[in-house]
Parts: C-alpha cells; structure tokens; sequence
C-alpha cells in the first residue's frame, strides 16, 4: 500500500506477495543450508573417498617429494645437470607434446566420425581403439616391434630410433580424447547448429562459436591424460626403443637406472620434476579450454 507521503509498506502476510516471497527465501535458506553442511551418509562418503584417495594418491606422492628432498636443491641440481638425465628429460617432455598435439587434432576427428557419422565397421572401430588400454604395455611393446621392427610387413625399421618413443606414447595414448570428445559430441543437440545455419553462420563459424567451446573442456581433460600417460610410459618402449642413452632412454628409464643404482634421491627428484611438468601442462591446457569457452 502506498500512502499519499510516498512511503511503501510490506504487503499483508496473507497475500500472494507475500506468499511468494516467504517461499523464495524459504528455498534459498535450504539450497544455503545443503551447500554448507552434510549428511551423516554423506560425511561418511566423503571420509572414505578421501581416506582411499590419500592412500592411493596423497601418501605416495608425499613420500616420493619427501625422498627427493632428502638431498636438497643439489639433487634437483644434479639431475637436470646430468646430460643422461637432461636429455631423457627433454625427449620424453618433447614427444609427449608432440603426441598431444596429434591426438588432440586425430582423437577429436575420430570422435566427430563415431557420433555423427554411420559407416559398416562402426561397432568393431569402437572396440579396437580402446585396446591400448586393455593390452599390457609390454604386449604393447611386441605389436610395435612386430609392425615397426627389423621384421617389419610395412618395410620400415623404426626400432632404437626416437621415432618408436613417439609411436610408442602414440599408440598407448589413443583412447583418451576419443573417449572424452565422444560423450559430449553426443550431447550436443543437432537442433542449435541448424539454428545457427538458418541465421547465415558458416560451417566453420558454426564449429568454432558454438561447437568447440562444449568440446574445449572434454578437449582439454583427454589432452591432459594423454600427456601425463606418455611421460609415464615405460613398458610399450622396452622392446622398441632399446632404451639407448642421449638417444631413445626416457625419464621413466632413467628413474629405473637410479632405482638400479641406488641412487633413490636422484630417481625421485627426477619423478618429482615429472610431476611438476604434468601439473604445469595441466593448468596450461584449463586456462585454454577456459578462453576458448569464454571468446565464444
């Protein structure tokens, strides 16, 4: 009500006003209330996700930076100074970016197919991209030795050479934005990009505004799982590689020739600068799939 001074009072308790206001408040007080505090199932979930988690995860990563600074700024120092190590480092950080970049561009082509195109064989190329992750890495190992090796069907001799490292994290690494990008193209609706067409929008400009900023997180997740896979990677490259020094040894070799040589500091610096790396690569890769989000 309003009076002729210009002051306005609340509305009557029993009006629809105020009827709806009381339920507004009512349910922000509840969304407040179940964002802030937990269940006794809930609370008790979440220990357990976060007991296993630190079992799994927290206390062993501890451990491993622990031992690596038992010796200091000295081992970080001697391990990158070591020219083995260096140049293990530097092949194994720099075919892990090569092989991402391929799959980010090969794994979401190979998605787009899947979804959106109906071809004979569909049912059977699903099944064999996630072999790589079914087949121990070893056995993995003597299927590219059998393809790329000595006794090679295809003519080539790629074994002992940098070239297995890259088909080596290329092959182990496949499924992971294929099965990221998959599940998204599938939840996009048909119906916005004929939207999009039906305003004048090119096929590009259509990909670029209003595909690729759904897929740049799902894009962004399987790049990073790809690349920490592959700087990981060890047993694929054992029969390959040959694990020659300053040629086709990588990181996780050469932590293995520290273990061997009881060298346990050395070997986990080395592991925690692994570790640095791939925690660098995966802030990099959020901070993209966010402004390719947001320019859209």
């Amino acid at each position: 009500m309003t009076h002729r001074t210009g002051v306005v009072e609340p509305p009557p308790l029993d009006s629809p006003i105020a009827g709806a206001a009381t339920n507004a408040a009512g349910r922000r007080l509840l969304r407040g209330r179940s964002a802030t505090s937990l269940t006794r199932a809930s609370g008790l979930g979440l220990g357990v996700a976060l007991m296993w988690f630190s079992l799994l995860v927290l206390i062993p990563l501890t451990a491993v930076l622990v031992q690596a600074s038992e010796g200091g700024w000295s081992a970080y120092w001697e391990s990158l100074r070591s020219p083995q190590t260096f140049a293990a480092l530097r092949l194994t950080v720099g075919q892990a970016i090569l092989v991402t970049v391929v799959n980010i561009f090969m794994g979401t082509t190979i998605a787009w197919v899947l979804v959106r195109d109906h071809f004979p064989g569909k049912q059977v190329l699903e099944v064999v991209i996630d072999i790589p992750l079914a087949l121990p890495t070893i056995v993995a190992g003597l299927v590219l030795l059998s393809l790329y090796g000595p006794s090679s069907p295809l003519g080539v001799n790629w074994a002992n050479t940098p070239v297995s490292v890259f088909l080596a994290f290329l092959f182990v690494t496949l499924p992971f934005i294929v099965r990221t990008v998959q599940p998204v193209l599938l939840e996009i609706e048909p119906e916005v990009e004929e939207a999009a067409a039906s305003l004048g929008a090119t096929q590009f400009t259509i990909f670029s505004r209003v595909i690729l900023p759904s897929l740049a997180p799902a894009i962004a997740s399987g790049a990073a799982l790809s690349f920490c896979r592959a700087i990981s990677e060890y047993g694929s490259l054992v029969l390959l590689s040959g694990n020659l020094p300053y040629s086709t040894e990588v990181a996780s070799v050469r932590i293995l020739s520290y273990i061997e040589g009881d060298k346990l500091t050395e070997a986990a610096a080395l592991a925690s600068i692994l570790l640095i790396v791939a925690l660098i690569v995966i802030v990099i890769l959020d901070v993209i799939s966010r402004r390719v989000a947001r320019y859209a």
